[in-house]
């Protein structure tokens, strides 16, 4: 029989295959929650964009459609003071496009929706008692962990260097997830922001393997059973997927963003920060050429993406992908059209075979 070659993952969290979906803020729900927990693996939640009672409607969805563990993510960056002249001084910077598009630029700028972990957030938890806990941008605090710790939950992170890996490890995560350069959305990092400095998956998996004594879990730039086996070979014990998950029928991507995705190949992602104010991965579009993709002006996350969303009102309805985050990782160009549970139950074979002709 074929077995994994580590399963420290598959015990620590209760699943049957390690493979984690990724919780894409936006682009995924309860629905690629249950298709993934139903074929074994890491049905996961992303919460930094739903209200306390969305939280409560979808994880009673996927508990009603699988058994499986979940994860509930949470962003933990630190709400920004309030900085009235970097905003305007964005928002100038946008004019042309108000001017072009028809949008009114005197209106009140509305608020981007991307709560942090809070009190409020960790009572939640407690009540909802998911088997894992996953945060972006390093940990809450102390006490936060302590709380959803207390509940039973595994709490993991995402490290984007050795330095956050080692952080993370001696604040309490029970695995750390080995976050590359590749890998589509928002960067994880919080110790740094110097992007030029960022590590590919391929280098960073084995150094955090070898820094840390918690499973660490390879993401960045896997999108089939190739990559899930090279993260094993790379000593991971454990993936998490995303883009690849992006062209399922269960994926909430717009029409637009699932279009850009379709015809999108490798070297069309770049990071970004214009859309939130942090970096992150996306398909390169207009506005992203114009003024980007890094811009010393966008405000401090995540207040960048309020003044861009009375640009996106006017321009999505006319089939134009120009002002929106189109989210992706550098395996873009890896297309799968199958459901996320059968994806996810193939990917899983398929890696096991791979793997298995290694030894031979």
């Amino acid at each position: 029989m074929i077995a994994w070659p580590d399963t420290r993952i598959l015990k620590l969290f209760d699943i049957e295959v390690p493979i984690l979906l990724a919780p894409m803020a936006g682009a995924a729900g309860s629905a690629l929650a249950i298709a993934v927990g139903r074929a074994g693996g890491l049905a996961s939640l992303p919460c930094a964009m739903l209200s306390h009672e969305q939280i409560r409607e979808e994880v009673a969805l996927i508990r009603a459609g699988t058994h499986a563990p979940l994860n509930l993510n949470f962003f933990c960056h630190q709400t920004p003071a309030a900085n009235p002249d970097a905003d305007t001084a964005w928002k100038d910077l946008l004019r042309p496009y108000y001017q072009e598009l028809g949008a009114d630029f005197d209106a009140p700028t509305p608020t981007s929706n991307r709560a942090p972990f809070d009190d409020s957030s960790c009572a939640l938890v407690e009540a909802l008692k998911p088997q894992v806990v996953s945060f972006h941008f390093g940990l809450p605090s102390a006490d936060l962990v302590m709380r959803v710790k207390a509940t039973g939950a595994k709490v993991i992170s995402s490290a984007t260097t050795v330095e956050e890996a080692v952080w993370l490890e001696k604040r309490g995560c029970d695995a750390i997830i080995a976050m590359g350069y590749e890998a589509g959305g928002h960067r994880g990092m919080f110790l740094s922001d110097q992007l030029y400095t960022q590590v590919g998956t391929m280098a960073l998996v084995p150094q955090v393997v070898d820094a840390v004594s918690v499973p660490v879990i390879a993401a960045g730039g896997i999108a089939d059973s190739r990559g899930i086996a090279a993260a094993f070979m790379l000593g991971a014990s454990a993936v998490q997927l995303g883009t690849a998950y992006l062209f399922s029928a269960e994926a909430t991507v717009s029409k637009l963003h699932q279009a850009a995705l379709a015809s999108a190949k490798d070297s069309q992602t770049a990071l970004t920060n214009i859309f939130t104010g942090r970096p992150a991965r996306g398909i390169v579009n207009h506005i992203m050429r114009e003024i980007g993709p890094i811009s010393a002006h966008a405000p401090t996350f995540p207040m960048a993406g309020g003044a861009l969303i009375p640009l996106r009102g006017k321009a999505e309805p006319l089939g134009n992908d120009g002002f929106m985050n189109l989210w992706a990782g550098q395996a873009v160009g890896i297309k799968h059209a199958l459901p996320g549970e059968e994806l996810t139950r193939q990917l899983a074979i398929k890696a096991l075979e791979r793997m298995a002709g290694f030894g031979h």
